[in-house]
């Protein structure tokens, strides 16, 4: 009986995961970055400090990203498995945000949760519909741009429990997406 009780468990929680981001982060070589990937970026790299290379994996694909700060700034260059670029983030606080879209992005995450405090905020530039080199030049100059996206770790409660969600918004502070987030990836450390 238990072994039954288990098994639809599982399959509950698999058949939600649609919803649900399930992305660990591993530190790779720089030998093991796709090549094509840093020719995109190597002349961004050129002061750059702290050049960190990842693999990502979730439950639909692999991705690469090299984080590094620059100019105060702190960049996250994600790439997919066949080294073309899928975004560029840096990492902001509330003050970057401007004061309306930072209005609209508090008013739903009162009317969502009884209870949210911010684990990271990111501004986003998606390559969308123009080229890499147009997102890079964007993103470098940290324009404010109608594309950008603004990327939220949230820590909320909904339900009398607290869940990790991250939440994505337009540049007006529109909501766009929400998807539950497992904490970082802590195989490291032994218990």
């Amino acid at each position: 009986m238990n072994h039954f009780v288990l098994t639809i468990a599982l399959l509950t929680f698999f058949a939600g995961t649609a919803q649900n981001k399930y992305e660990r982060e591993h530190r790779i070589r720089k030998n093991q970055f796709p090549e094509n990937a840093l020719a995109h970026v190597a002349e961004q790299m050129v002061d750059a400090k702290k050049i960190r290379f990842y693999r990502e994996t979730d439950s639909a694909k692999v991705s690469y990203e090299v984080k590094f700060k620059k100019d105060r700034l702190r960049y996250s260059v994600e790439f997919d498995k066949d080294g073309t670029l899928e975004d560029i983030e840096i990492l902001i606080k509330v003050v970057d945000i401007p004061d309306e879209s930072f209005s609209n992005i508090t008013n739903y995450l009162q009317s969502t949760f009884s209870k949210y405090r911010f684990r990271r905020m990111q501004q986003q530039y998606p390559v969308g519909t123009e080229n890499p080199e147009k997102t890079i030049k964007n993103a470098f100059q940290n324009l404010m741009l109608p594309t950008i996206k603004y990327e939220f770790i949230v820590s909320g409660k909904k339900d009398k429990e607290y869940m990790q969600y991250e939440i994505v918004f337009d540049a007006d502070g529109n909501f766009e997406n929400m998807r539950k987030s497992l904490p970082p990836n802590y195989d490291h450390v032994l218990y």
